[in-house]
């Protein structure tokens, strides 16, 4: 198998699991609002075949789920796609240029970064039309519902993002579908506080969400 077929095989294994850890672990966060992991697989995709990648998964991904999962048709594919590709195609990219663990977390960060300003804008111009709801209503929900909302989303994918992606690219490269030299290990003591930190803000975002739920 070459290394052509090993990235489309990889690609394609991604893109399924993404679609699964869709289906299955869609949480409903507020209003009609729902977080799902799989930008976390897209943005390993991402991190192990570049951006392009990261947009073909998310593309594939998000059209299977218009037609199989979703209730909101194209427009919920086109916010679906810009989500995605805001946070897991900006991290890509730095990822590409700088394949560190300092590169990774700039990259999370920025990808967190553009995805709420985007998704506050596009949140803006397009909620209305499938609420069917005045425009200065939603604009009075983009602070109180919109911004928390994809904060919380950009952390939880950040920090499953840096908790997994180790793990998965050790076991593609032992599976024989990454090349050795693809991961770019950082120091014990570097990965350790990463995985505390990411750790912490994985507990930050779920007891968020459940803040946002009214659970507590």
């Amino acid at each position: 198998m070459n290394q052509k077929t090993k990235q489309l095989t990889t690609i394609a294994m991604l893109s399924a699991l993404a679609y699964i850890v869709m289906w299955v672990g869609r949480i409903p966060v507020v209003l009609f609002l729902k977080y799902d992991p799989k930008d976390v697989i897209i943005t390993i995709g991402g991190f192990l075949h570049g951006p392009l990648s990261a947009f073909v998964i998310s593309a594939l991904v998000s059209l299977v789920e218009m037609f199989s999962a979703s209730d909101t048709g194209v427009i919920g594919l086109l916010m679906n796609i810009l989500s995605t590709c805001a946070f897991s195609c900006t991290a890509a990219v730095i990822y590409k240029k700088k394949r560190t663990l300092s590169g990774a977390a700039i990259g999370l960060t920025a990808g967190v970064i553009l995805m709420v300003v985007m998704m506050l804008l596009w949140n803006y111009f397009i909620t209305p039309l499938y609420m069917k709801t005045p425009r200065d209503v939603v604009a009075g929900m983009l602070l109180p519902v919109f911004l928390p909302f994809n904060l919380i989303k950009g952390i939880l994918n950040a920090a499953l993002t840096m908790l997994l992606y180790k793990p998965v690219s050790k076991a593609l490269r032992r599976s024989g579908l990454m090349p050795a030299s693809a991961s770019t290990a950082g120091s014990s003591r570097s990965r350790i506080g990463v995985t505390l930190v990411s750790l912490v803000l994985l507990a930050t975002g779920i007891l968020l969400v459940l803040v946002m739920q009214g659970k507590i």
